[in-house]
């Protein structure tokens, strides 16, 4: 179907192409919806980005979608594991998409169109909209000076790079623990650095008596109850919380993995309203449908600050559900938010 312009007229248009903007599609495709994915990089960009050796602690049956089973050899995905199956899964629904296509903005126009702006100028035209953006391309910056140096980075892919130098990583959730772990057995003098007294208690469980052994033989070493206060080329500089004593410490390299946002600027150009202390937008917690009728959130863009609240297990649901009150029928209902322990 195609607007007065001439433009075609999608059913539905998802912006997102990771695992839930991809179940969205095949929902809307399976309901006989003609949808559009547009993704601002590659098919599933933030799991690409992922560290090349990051396992996930969901089992692969649980992040399946579509139906389509997940076969791996253990229990727990790989980082290539899964880009292969969200490709191969892509490709067998046909799910219509238009990579490294970044959208500006989402407008509603009257009561059944939405345009949807991208940074390229093209524009496109659907009825309704789901936005599944997730957050990963979206640090969360600690504002210290040196922050924005050339040798500092809020990402970590693979260790070979660091090999026998020193490396400060900031942050004691899963993906500093996961990069202390394989930097240290890869000959790097690794120094962790974190608010707390102790790493996060929301760690795989498998990783905690690893890294806790890998502290006691002093062969990674930490900086609890410490805050980073400055960073220089070669050294940081971080402050005891307790006593307030100051120390630089060496360091080639910096990892800030403190986590990610969603993007919170797009969101309200998209005319989501946010609470301005979580950042999660208002929406439906039955449809997912926002305070602008006929857009919809989906994944982890729905859970602002608390990013740790929603994994591809919950948040695939969410595309059945949104479908189903697209689609005008009884709404599945989306399992509840998961305390990882």
């Amino acid at each position: 179907m195609a607007d007065l312009n001439g433009t075609q007229m999608y059913d539905v248009l998802i912006v997102g192409g990771g695992p839930c903007g991809l179940a969205a599609g095949i929902e809307a495709a399976k309901s006989g919806l003609s949808h559009l994915i547009l993704e601002k990089g590659s098919l599933t960009e933030s799991i690409r980005r992922y560290p090349k050796m990051m396992r996930f602690f969901s089992t692969a049956e649980n992040i399946e979608i579509g139906g389509i089973p997940f076969p791996i050899s253990g229990v727990k995905a790989n980082r290539n594991e899964a880009l292969q199956y969200y490709r191969k899964v892509a490709a067998y629904y046909k799910l219509n998409f238009k990579l490294f296509q970044e959208v500006q903005q989402v407008v509603k126009k009257n009561d059944n169109l939405f345009s949807v702006e991208t940074i390229s100028g093209t524009v496109y035209q659907a009825k309704k909209v789901i936005l599944a953006t997730g957050y990963f391309d979206r640090p969360r910056w600690l504002g210290v000076p040196g922050e924005d140096l050339a040798h500092v980075s809020h990402y970590y892919d693979e260790p070979f790079r660091y090999s026998f130098t020193n490396v400060v990583i900031i942050g004691a959730a899963n993906s500093a623990v996961e990069a202390a772990l394989e930097l240290y057995r890869h000959d790097v003098h690794v120094t962790v650095i974190h608010r707390g007294e102790d790493f996060k208690p929301t760690v795989k469980y498998w990783l905690i008596p690893d890294v806790k052994n890998r502290v006691k033989e002093g062969k990674i070493h930490t900086a609890f109850n410490a805050c980073l206060t400055r960073i220089e080329e070669g050294r940081v500089y971080v402050r005891n919380t307790q006593t307030g004593e100051e120390q630089g410490l060496p360091a080639d390299f910096v990892l800030i993995l403190t986590g990610y946002t969603p993007d919170a600027d797009f969101l309200r150009r998209c005319g989501l309203e946010l609470d301005p202390v979580t950042q999660i937008p208002a929406y439906d917690k039955t449809t997912f449908e926002s305070t602008v009728p006929g857009l919809y959130v989906c994944g982890t863009v729905m859970a602002g600050i608390y990013t740790e609240k929603v994994f591809i297990e919950n948040g695939r649901e969410h595309a059945q559900a949104i479908i189903d009150h697209i689609a005008g029928r009884e709404i599945h209902k989306v399992k509840e938010l998961i305390d990882r322990i």
